[in-house]
């Protein structure tokens, strides 16, 4: 049996929240949510999740502000979402793996967590390859 890839969702607004939550259990992946800022990090390192979605204009904290400390300890891909277009770039400077404007339909949504996740595994696989291939060259002999 396959297991569920969780996905941690953060956002102040509940109705999104519920929104994203039923779109992507329907599609398979097991979904843990806050609406508070402050518990996403906790939430990070307790519940494990593969991916972490991440609104940016929250208060007291912001998504930006999740995002750098999230980077002290923590490679877990980030898709930042906002409703302002204008922010990807910046989100993907601040370290996010990606970044999808609000109001997205569920499918695009899904397509963005399943290019992230991919893209993402892939990466640990060249990691692994590198790691087990022992010296390159043969000044490391």
């Amino acid at each position: 049996m396959k297991v569920k890839q969780r996905v941690l969702v953060v956002d102040d607004e509940p109705g999104v929240i519920r929104f994203i939550k039923i779109s992507l259990a329907l599609a398979g992946y097991d979904v843990i949510s806050t609406t508070n800022g402050e518990e996403a990090l906790p939430l990070v390192k307790s519940q494990k999740p593969d991916i972490m979605l991440l609104d940016v204009f929250m208060t007291p904290i912001t998504g930006f502000d999740i995002l750098v400390e999230l980077r002290t300890f923590s490679q877990l891909p980030v898709i930042v979402f906002t409703a302002r277009n204008n922010i990807g770039k910046t989100a993907i400077d601040e370290g996010a793996n990606g970044f999808i404007a609000k109001p997205f339909k569920p499918d695009e949504l899904i397509k963005k967590i399943q290019e992230i996740l991919q893209a993402n595994n892939l990466d640990a696989k060249d990691t692994d390859i590198q790691d087990n291939c022992g010296p390159t060259s043969p000044a490391e002999s």
